[in-house]
This record gives structure tokens, sequence and C-alpha cells, in this order.
């Protein structure tokens, strides 16, 4: 599943109008190019008329799309549990607004997918009845780990929270990453972009808060 494409039109002077007056009009709509954007860190490139033909993402699901929002649901969810035993555990101020921004972020976006599986007629993950598939889902927290921290406090949650949450959006690049390949809905890939930006970034913070532990 590729970008949204961009069109560039040509601007055409009077004098040029009057000399491709003849000429058919599909002819000079072939002949403007056509702009894929890279995703991010990959640069643009010009497509010809019949690759932008199937570049397009299409606004139909297709079973790579369901699966991810799904199965995206659960992953969330764990985090968000995670995230909420941050703000009377954790010591470290900025564990809890890490924790704060995931809990922020990922449940306005728990409630977009179920809102589009639900318009797709698709089913919604039960709030606590999908637990057997989150071992086949990447970095998802063990049940061993998630005891574990819900036993921890102070430093010892705070490093054991950054390392358990880096495996998790970790894996969620690896989901968000493979619906980009196998997807065909547009308003899925945006979603999976959209994750992947931000988890991205917040990797990074993760492992500088982890390094000055």
């Amino acid at each position: 599943m590729r970008g949204a494409l961009v069109a560039v039109a040509a601007v055409l002077c009077l004098s040029a109008c009057s000399a491709g007056a003849d000429r058919p009009p599909a002819q000079a709509l072939q002949t403007a190019p056509i702009i894929a954007p890279g995703r991010p860190g990959e640069p643009a490139r010009t497509l010809s008329p019949g690759e932008a033909a199937t570049a397009v993402p299409s606004p139909t699901a297709n079973a790579a799309d369901v699966k991810y929002v799904q199965d995206m649901i659960v992953h969330h969810r764990q985090a968000l549990d995670m995230a909420s035993l941050a703000p009377t555990r954790a010591r470290n101020t900025k564990v809890k607004g890490l924790a704060a921004r995931i809990k922020d972020a990922q449940g306005p976006e728990i409630q977009y997918m179920i809102t589009w599986l639900r318009q797709q007629g698709q089913r919604v993950p039960d709030q606590h009845g999908d637990h057997a598939a989150m071992p086949s889902m990447p970095g998802m927290a063990t049940p061993e780990q998630m005891a574990a921290l819900k036993a921890a406090s102070g430093e010892d949650f705070d490093r054991l929270f950054l390392e358990l949450m880096t495996a998790h959006h970790r894996g969620a690049l690896t989901m968000s990453g493979q619906v980009l390949v196998d997807g065909s809905h547009i308003k899925i890939e945006e979603l999976a972009n959209e994750i992947s930006v931000g988890q991205t970034a917040e990797i990074n913070r993760m492992r500088e808060i982890l390094a000055g532990l």
C-alpha cells in the first residue's frame, strides 16, 4: 500500500494551449507527472500513468486491515494497562509524564479503531476476551511480566516500565509496517503511519530516560 498521490498540474500559456488544441484530452492528461510521496525517510518518486492506476489506496478494507485493527486494539489496551500503573508506582516524573502521554494518544486511537470496525461490520475485540491472541502479537508483555510490573515500585518500576513499553512499541511498529504492505484501506494506512511516527518518537524518548536512571 503506497502513500496518497499528489498530481502536479502543468501551467500552460495561451500560445501552448493554441498549439495543443488538436491533441486529445486523454493524451494531454497522460503527460502530467504523478508524484508518489515516500514513507518517512524515503524520497518521492514519479509514477507512470500505469503505475498510478494501481497505487492509489482503496477505500475498501481487506482482511489484513481488519486483523491489524482488531489486534492493535488489544495491543493498545495492554499499553493503557501498563501506563495506568505509573501514577502510583513510578518515581521518575519523566516516566509519569510519558505514561500520561501514552494514555492520551492511545485511548482515542482505540475509540477510532472501534468505530472503524463497526462501520465495516466487523467484530470488535472483547475488553477481556482476546488474551489468547496476545502471545502472537509482537511486543506484548507476558502475564508474568505484567505481574512483575504491578509488583514493582520506585526506580525498579521505572526501569521495568521503560523496558517493557519499548518492546511493546517496537511490536506496534512491526504490526504497522506489515499492514502498510498487505492492507488496502486508506484510513488504515494513515493510522498505521501515525502510530509508527508517534511510537518511534516515544521509543527514542524512553531510551533517553532509561539512560539517565
